[in-house]
């Protein structure tokens, strides 16, 4: 027997390998999926079955590739959507992997048509369920897909299906949800390694309302939603474009470079230092552990992607960027800066400050402008800086007017990373004094600086 969760990171996207005797599945796995061909034949499983607990939302599933190079039979939940591939489950569905059960529970309200896969071990007792978005590690599903209006209803669908299918499998079956922490499709989801049934009872803070009717006033509550979400919900009903096998980035001279830029997004996925110390001009700076977080938010699939970055840097860029079906990347810079300064090109820095010069410009220059590009929860508690604007970094592309462009700007955020993701947008909308603050309120509230 084996059973394996397959963790993505970036997007802390799970998908499961279940085997037993000759066959195996895999639930909700993603595109890049070498993975689970290598680890089946490599032990002498055939993949049998590829199952989806629900339309995704926050990257291409690998139903389609995978099934391509397998010949795997495809079950999608959602049956009331208009897929282009696979077969509709239906609740009380079960499969047969060897000497394991796999049977389908219809668990809705992230989705009308959410399934959770109960595995049940060889003596038939329930051992496992793959809850889907439905029930994460402290916290539940967002319902709020279908538009607020219909939130409240969704909440008491997941409710029912929460209290009344999943709860009474019994507290030792290990809980397997399709997300960790960090994730998109939560908000509060912990970083809980394994959990089960009964650990989600009696600790998770989204089941401790003791009504159906309170569940509802607080879990029917809208949730951010970047804007490549769309395109996932898209791909995810005819099935992404097949690869056949992950692309390799094409390396190019700075030449080459250059010339491809016309009409291109220039990613730079260096470290935030080193983007700041020289990067190719008008680059869009998103460091590679950000990319699947802030990545959905600022790129256009319309356009081709160049990448700033070492060889490996950007592969890894590049599995990142497929995972979300951002598809055209047009190549990577080789030898990096060094190559493209040898050449004689222009390149462009950005300014840093440090906390203690920021608290002396303070105290000896009156109020300099301070954009804190935090999440709202980030501010509670007083945690903010004096006068400080605030625009959360997910709302900056659109809200680019509100910020002055008459003198320097002073961008702050938990620690640096983001702040230099918001300097380069305002730089590439032709803000000439961006200036991030080194260390962010990490640095901040380690010294006298003042808080309100």
């Amino acid at each position: 027997m084996l059973f394996e969760r397959i963790t993505s990171e970036g997007l802390a996207h799970y998908s499961y390998l279940v085997a037993d005797g000759y066959d195996a599945l895999v639930i909700d796995p993603r595109r890049d999926c070498d993975i689970y061909v290598d680890k089946t034949a490599g032990q002498g499983f055939r993949l049998k079955y590829i199952l989806e607990t629900h339309r995704n939302e926050d990257y291409v599933v690998g139903s389609v590739e995978l099934a391509a190079r397998t010949g795997a039979e495809i079950w999608h939940a959602d049956a009331h959507l208009d897929y282009q591939y696979g077969r509709a489950i239906q609740d009380g569905q079960t499969w047969q992997v060897g000497a394991l059960k796999v049977q389908a529970i219809h668990t809705p309200g992230h989705t009308l048509g959410s399934m959770s896969y109960l595995i049940h071990d060889p003596q038939g007792s329930p051992w496992a369920v793959c809850t889907g978005d439905a029930l994460f590690a402290g916290d539940v599903g967002r319902v709020d897909f279908l538009g607020m209006d219909r939130a409240p209803e969704m909440a008491g669908r997941l409710y029912d299906a929460i209290f009344g299918r999943l709860l009474p499998l019994g507290d030792e079956v290990l809980v397997c949800p399709a997300h960790g922490s960090g994730s998109a499709c939560g908000s509060g989801i912990v970083d809980r390694t394994w959990t089960t049934i009964g650990i989600e009872r009696k600790r998770n803070p989204r089941l401790q309302f003791g009504t159906r009717d309170a569940f509802v006033a607080n879990n029917a509550r809208r949730l951010e939603k970047p804007p490549y979400f769309a395109k996932m919900e898209e791909l995810n009903l005819v099935g992404g474009p097949l690869l056949g096998a992950l692309p390799m980035p094409t390396p190019l001279t700075p030449p080459d470079f250059r010339a491809a830029m016309a009409g291109a997004t220039v990613l730079d996925v260096r470290s935030e230092l080193s983007y700041s110390a020289a990067t190719v001009p008008g680059a869009l700076s998103i460091w590679l552990q950000g990319l699947p977080s802030f990545g959905g938010w600022m790129l256009s699939y319309d356009q081709p992607i160049l990448l700033v970055g070492d060889s490996d840097e950007a592969a890894l860029a590049t599995r990142y960027l497929i995972r979300m079906g951002y598809d055209d990347i047009a190549g990577y810079l080789a030898g990096g800066l060094h190559e493209w300064h040898k050449v004689g090109y222009d390149s462009q820095s950005t300014q840093t400050v440090t906390v203690p010069q920021l608290c002396g410009l303070l105290d000896h220059h009156g109020e300099p402008h301070i954009l804190d590009v935090r999440k709202p929860a980030e501010l509670a508690g007083g945690n903010h800086i004096p006068g400080a604007q605030h625009i959360p970094l997910s709302q900056l592309p659109g809200r680019l007017g509100e910020v002055p462009k008459d003198r320097p700007v002073y961008i702050l955020c938990g620690s640096g990373f983001r702040a230099m993701v918001a300097a380069s947008l305002l730089q590439r909308a032709g803000w000439e004094n961006a200036v991030v603050v080194l260390g962010g309120m990490a640095a901040w509230n380690s010294t006298t600086c003042p808080l309100t």
